[in-house]
């Protein structure tokens, strides 16, 4: 064979690549390019599938999550309730039990991830980091849901808690899409948080958040300016709307606690945008 004959790659040519970056443009391609529609969703059933087996197998994740919630009504809304308190308590340990699944699956288990360099290869790997969010933020929910089924046995069966369907799938519709701000508010925690500091930080935001916010008990037995610095938490908005869901009247309207929700989602979107960014270039 002719050597010459060989076609010859000039040395200064760059090689065509999907993850190509243009210097002269400053673009990149996105890295998804090649997956389909079908792909990517199979990709993140995947990711979900995977980070709730992982969970599973977390003994120190499941018992308390599934736990405290459980124990804390039957003790305050079963054994000393009645039928009005254990509806008022139905909603208020429906928000303390979701909030827990998805601060901590987010805010430790990130932070872990994050240090241990699992989220560094998430984020160089060829697939979306969407999904591992996306895996996250279905695992949270499925553990949600598992709460609020406990929970919904419990009150029909031994707190004499009687409504109506469509007011049972109302409370659980509101319950499940409000794990979602918490899931974004832990997702910049375990952005920021090492993997020691995680699990006492998140800890100290959750607890005193779901007392100060009136989940524990009624916010107005508490002192007046503790009433006024409840407005600036997300649980004491969360739980006001549960409560306008089973008739509890604790405010006229639902409206200034949604967009109050609706408010600190756009933050903590912003917040984890950016923090994850900077672990990004950090990395770089």
């Amino acid at each position: 064979m002719n050597p010459n004959a060989i076609p010859k790659q000039p040395i200064n040519q760059p090689i065509n690549h999907p993850d190509h970056h243009s210097h002269e443009t400053g673009a990149k391609a996105p890295t998804t390019a090649w997956l389909t529609l079908r792909q990517q969703v199979k990709l993140w059933g995947l990711e979900a599938r995977m980070d709730m087996l992982s969970l599973l197998r977390t003994p120190g994740f499941v018992i308390p999550s599934l736990i405290f919630p459980v124990m804390f009504y039957l003790l305050f809304g079963v054994i000393f309730g009645n039928g009005a308190q254990s509806t008022y308590l139905l909603a208020s340990y429906g928000c303390f039990g979701v909030m827990g699944p998805a601060l901590f699956n987010f805010g430790v288990n990130v932070a872990n991830e994050r240090t241990q360099g699992w989220l560094a290869m998430k984020q160089i790997a060829p697939a979306p980091v969407s999904g591992y969010i996306f895996g996250k933020i279905c695992s949270s929910l499925a553990f949600a849901l598992i709460i609020i089924m406990l929970l919904f046995v419990i009150a029909a069966t031994f707190g004499e808690v009687r409504l109506a369907t469509h007011v049972w799938l109302g409370l659980a519709v509101v319950l499940m899409l409000g794990t979602v701000p918490f899931c974004l508010f832990g997702l910049w925690l375990g952005l920021t948080l090492s993997a020691k500091a995680a699990p006492a930080t998140v800890n100290l935001i959750y607890l005193p958040m779901a007392f100060l916010g009136g989940l524990w008990m009624p916010i107005h037995v508490l002192p007046a300016v503790l009433q006024q610095f409840a407005w600036a938490l997300p649980s004491y908005h969360f739980s006001q709307l549960a409560y306008q869901v089973v008739g509890v009247k604790a405010t006229a309207t639902s409206w200034p606690h949604l967009l109050a929700i609706l408010g600190f989602s756009a933050v903590m979107i912003a917040l984890a945008t950016r923090a994850f960014r900077q672990t990004t270039s950090t990395r770089q």
